[in-house]
């Protein structure tokens, strides 16, 4: 999702300096002489902090700034979403009331329940013993004995000690965590549902739950109202400022900020790896870096990275880039850095993403390098358009590629996760008439929200609370800057892609075509490599795993890494963090391999070099991109990745 400059803060006019004296008249400030002195002296006493806020009792001066600061905030904040409401009046109206079809799943989970009162009776039971528990538990507490509740779950939104240390605040959060567990439960203990079906309901009722958690409102959030209180409504104006600038930046839609983007420029300070652009066409740059060392293995490595993303998260910054890693180990490095595609670009297919893409850039590094084989690497749905490449050479006979590895990647999407609820017949006519609004294209704010609700707590209510409910500003933050940075899809491409193969998985199943060819992945013989995430949720390690098994006639390698779909891949060794597994079999489910795999610290990488060098053929001396057959065209990063959405 590409995104504009942030709006510049605008500067408030402050009515008094905090704890300076006020200039309001002075009769507002002492009390008539003829007024009894008892009666005087209580004007003077300033309403207490809200409930459990400890801070002292603060002066009338900073009341008054407080009042002030309360309503200029107010009006920002009634003026932006008057604005947003004006834009919006003007745009059509939504094409669904329920784009995610959402409501004949909960009927049906109703409807389920429904016709086992004996199990709501139960749960609405168990829901009223917690809250007597709950209350007597707080009762015992208010006369100074210990709680004798289990401790709940650790909960990033409620890591402020406020939340447990305050009793009113404590019996929020822990009515809060009953009730909402006890509501996704009921969801989830519905029978003889479609799984699918019961999915969505689950997804979207945890999806409410969160958004109304406490922490999400500044009246029931105890480290917001302390912050309003020691800034005397500083930070409520600064937060109205964030939300404002947001508003702005998505023309009226709010789009949350997730890091400074003013703190980083591509190939300034994030892309900056060297190297040249050696080949440009319509469809991709191809990027050679250089070498890092005085000698090079023969057969040279090229990367096709998502091309829902840009290929920087390879190369972020120096210390973590995969890219300068893998030259200092003596790799020639090539990368194909896709086009932002527009609307020019809406009827380019798989067969054009196969054909001028993964054949034109393994030719164009051949060329370079004189070699006759390339090894590949496939990230995320680079890798589905890898593998389907390689069924395809399978089908031909073509010997091009030697080895390929696959970070994150999907063959079999059976079991995709959540990502599958986003795929059903009725979304894609939705996106579907989306993208033919947008000129045939898919915007990238698109990816970037449906991504961020698969996590909305960490990449939605997190920043919700500390952009405008603490008046923060975003961290600058380098993967965050780059998770932000999206790009737009063809639609031709993008609705194969969600049709073929996580509607109909026709790739697992042998019928899909492209490029007048039926792949089939058992046909593929070559050695590969498959790094998995533990915690991925885009790509599960499940559905990882169904598709290593899918190239059944392969030399397959499969490593599991700790963390997720970003950094259970950019983990350079150095960081000395997670974990991986290891396992030389691959049996017939993930559990047996996990049941056989021995657990190492640290990064995967130097596993997969080593496998990598015994794959990439003799030592040669390094090559320079400058002298290659195919001239530079500019220097790395090039142009396309830096094209805006």
């Amino acid at each position: 999702m590409a995104q504009t400059k942030r709006p510049a803060k605008k500067t408030v006019a402050k009515p008094a300096a905090l704890g300076a004296k006020s200039a309001a008249p002075a009769k507002t400030r002492k009390a008539k002489s003829d007024r009894p002195a008892a009666e005087a002296a209580s004007s003077q006493i300033p309403a207490p902090p809200p409930p459990g806020i400890d801070a002292e009792m603060p002066s009338r001066d900073a009341i008054e700034q407080l009042s002030m600061n309360l309503a200029k905030a107010a009006m920002t904040a009634q003026q932006v979403i008057a604005e947003a409401a004006l834009k919006q009046a003007d745009r059509p109206a939504a094409l669904s009331p329920d784009p995610f079809n959402v409501a004949p799943a909960m009927t049906q989970v109703m409807t389920s329940l429904a016709s086992r009162p004996d199990k709501l009776f139960q749960a609405q039971a168990a829901l009223f013993s917690g809250y007597m528990d709950l209350w007597t538990d707080a009762a015992r507490q208010a006369t100074g004995q210990a709680s004798e509740l289990a401790p709940a779950p650790r909960d990033k939104r409620f890591a402020a000690p406020e939340w447990s240390e305050n009793p009113v605040f404590d019996v929020m959060r822990r009515s809060y965590l009953l009730s909402s567990t006890w509501l996704n439960d009921l969801i989830s203990s519905a029978e003889d549902i479609d799984p699918r079906t019961k999915r969505r309901a689950e997804f979207f009722t945890k999806l409410l739950t969160d958004a109304f958690s406490p922490s999400n409102f500044l009246a029931s959030n105890p480290a917001a109202l302390k912050q309003l209180m020691e800034t005397n409504g500083e930070s409520l104006v600064k937060g109205m400022q964030n939300f404002a600038a947001d508003m702005e930046r998505g023309d009226g839609t709010l789009k949350i900020s997730q890091a400074d983007y003013g703190q980083f420029k591509v190939g300034e300070n994030v892309a900056t790896a060297p190297g040249q652009v050696v080949w440009r066409d319509e469809l991709f740059e191809l990027i050679q870096f250089d070498a890092a060392t005085d000698k090079q293995r023969a057969i040279p490595l090229l990367i096709f990275p998502p091309w829902i993303n840009k290929f920087y998260i390879l190369d972020l910054q120096p210390k973590n880039s995969m890219i300068r890693w893998l030259s200092a180990q003596g790799f020639t490095v090539f990368i194909c850095s896709w086009v932002n595609p527009d609307k020019d670009k809406a009827g380019f297919g798989f067969d054009d993403y196969l054909e001028k893409g993964i054949y034109r850039a393994t030719q164009k590094v051949m060329d370079q390098t004189g070699q006759d084989r390339v090894n590949t690497v496939g990230y995320c749905i680079g890798g589905t358009l890898m593998g389907s490449a390689l069924a395809h050479m399978a089908a031909k006979g073509d010997k091009r590629v030697n080895a390929t590895t696959f970070f994150a990647a999907q063959h079999d999407f059976a079991e995709a996760g959540d990502l599958l609820l986003f795929t059903d017949e009725h979304w894609l006519n939705e996106i579907e008439q989306k993208m033919d609004a947008a000129g045939g294209v898919l915007p990238g704010a698109a990816m970037a929200d449906t991504f961020n609700a698969l996590r909305a707590n960490d990449l939605i209510w997190s920043f919700f609370v500390s952009n405008y409910l603490m008046g923060k500003d975003p961290p600058a933050f380098d993967l965050l800057f780059w998770n932000a940075d999206q790009t737009r899809m063809p639609k031709a491409l993008h609705m194969d892609y969600l049709r073929s193969m996580y509607g109909n998985n026709a790739l697992a199943k042998g019928e899909m075509t492209m490029g007048g060819e039926r792949l089939d992945l058992s046909k593929v013989t070559i050695p590969l490599y498959f790094q998995a995430s533990r915690e991925d949720h885009i790509a599960p390690m499940n559905s990882v795993y169904r598709s290593a098994r899918a190239f059944s006639n392969a030399d397959v390698t499969l490593t599991l890494a700790g963390s997720g779909h970003i950094a259970g891949v950019v983990n350079p060794p150095s960081a000395n963090k997670y974990q991986h597994w290891i396992n030389d079999q691959l049996p017939s489910t993930l559990q047996e391999w996990l049941d056989g795999a021995s657990e190492h610290p640290g990064s995967w990488w130097e596993h997969w070099a080593a496998w990598l060098h015994d794959k990439s053929g003799e030592w040669v001396d390094a090559r320079d991109p400058s002298k290659g057959p195919l001239k530079p065209i500019e220097a790395a990063p090039g142009s396309y990745v830096k094209v805006k959405s």
